[in-house]
């Protein structure tokens, strides 16, 4: 009886908790359209970005998504949510302390000897802080947010049951499933908010790096004795971004060279993994200060099948070489539709995009010297246009896979520039 009532209690919390997080929503939502009425009006995909970001952790990841995704949305909200923020107020260290010794079921000081209150990061869905265990080891702990899966659930319920509503509505829309993809986006948030799987990618990645006798690359190790579903303690890295240029050259020689190794190490595990590191922004890529690339922050992953990897790789030797027919098939071959399609026809859409951007290098794909910075953005989402012309719907892995070759185009830019990653031997894309 006594549990049962405790279950009926928990289901009520929840319940309230969700009806609060739903009027918090329609309320900035309602401050917006108040502000818009009185002629504070931004650009449609900017006011869109400042919403998301004040509503917090969901609509941050949702808006990365739209960021990362030429493929599905227009090309104006691709570039402005570039700029969305996954950076929000930390929470107290009273706070972290007590959800550590929740978590642990111990006192923090029979654990750490030292743990910094002032939190080294604070995302979306976690914050982080720098600590040193008894054992001696530097380490950081990585602490979910309080509350966090409610709000996730809560919003990521709410838009499934718009996007169902919206495809009711408008009947055409249902082939692009704006349900299917916020299912997916779901999915993926909520493994990111169980750190026991983040700590099993770690040790997977170690796995692959060990088997592939890869000694310049590295992932942080992770303490299982004060690790839980909630918190992560791992080795502590130390080094720099591989942004940071000038801190670079005072690490390495050859930062040509370092970045090979990182590309080089990413490239292998799309063959050679389970999984593939999918969320490599500067923060999550690093050069140590024994030389090695690190690797850090699996809690997204993406798995991709052999096949569409081949098509991928076939859909960018296509795009180096200007052959329009293999860019179809490729197209094709990657993605899902539910009609016939002409490949020629298909094939000469795509010459022509290419004849439209007229002085475009042939290996303007991955970074080598090309005259725009977001170079590869902007034909991805061309690209993508002409895809959903003919009815192409491409799946998520594509979508993950091609966000890290725009990461990696950034980094080409800076550390590498000029270099054609198709025609420099010391690069291999496609390992087996």
């Amino acid at each position: 009886m006594v549990i049962e009532r405790a279950k009926s209690m928990g289901l009520l919390l929840d319940t309230v908790k969700g009806t609060l997080r739903i009027a918090q929503t329609s309320s900035v939502i309602a401050k917006t359209a108040g502000t818009w009425m009185l002629g504070d009006r931004p650009p449609n995909p900017k006011l869109l970005r400042t919403v998301f970001e004040e509503l917090g952790a969901t609509y941050i990841k949702l808006g990365q998504f739209i960021a990362s995704s030429p493929t599905f949305f227009p090309k104006d909200y691709v570039e402005e949510f570039q700029h969305c923020l996954d950076r929000t107020k930390p929470f107290s260290f009273t706070v972290a302390k007590k959800i550590i010794e929740s978590e642990l079921q111990k006192p923090i000081d029979s654990v750490y000897s030292w743990v910094d209150p002032k939190p080294l990061a604070s995302a979306s869905i976690a914050q982080v802080h720098a600590a040193k265990l008894l054992s001696g080891e530097d380490v950081v702990i990585k602490i979910q947010k309080p509350g966090v899966e409610n709000v996730l659930l809560t919003d990521l319920n709410f838009l499934y049951v718009c996007a169902r509503v919206i495809e009711r509505l408008a009947p055409k829309l249902s082939w692009t499933s704006l349900s299917g993809v916020v299912e997916e986006i779901q999915r993926t948030m909520m493994e990111e908010c169980d750190f026991i799987k983040e700590a099993n990618n770690l040790k997977v990645f170690r796995d692959f790096l060990h088997d592939t006798h890869n000694e310049d690359a590295a992932v942080p190790r992770v303490f299982e004795h004060c690790s839980t579903r909630r918190i992560l303690t791992m080795e502590r890295f130390h080094g720099v971004s591989l942004t940071d240029l000038e801190s670079i050259r005072g690490y390495a020689r050859d930062p040509e060279r370092t970045l090979i190794t990182a590309m080089n190490t990413w490239f292998a595990s799309l063959t050679q993994c389970d999984f593939f590191h999918a969320d490599l922004h500067s923060g999550n890529l690093m050069l140590l200060e024994n030389g090695c690339v690190g690797f850090i922050d699996f809690g997204m992953v993406g798995r991709i099948k052999p096949s569409v990897w081949e098509a991928t790789f076939a859909l960018f030797m296509a795009v180096n070489q200007q052959d329009y027919a293999q860019m179809a098939r490729s197209m094709l071959a990657i993605g899902v539709t539910r009609k016939e399609v002409d490949v020629e026809e298909l094939a000469r859409d795509i010459e022509k995009l290419f004849r439209r951007l007229d002085g475009m290098e042939p290996e303007y794909l991955l970074g080598s010297g090309g005259r725009e910075p977001d170079g590869v953005t902007n034909l991805m989402t061309e690209l993508g246009d002409i895809a959903k012309s003919y009815g192409i719907r491409f799946p998520r892995s594509f979508t993950m896979l091609l966000k890290q070759f725009l990461y990696f185009d950034r980094y080409m830019d800076l550390l590498a520039p000029g270099v054609n990653i198709f025609g420099d031997e010391r690069f291999d894309l496609y390992q087996e």
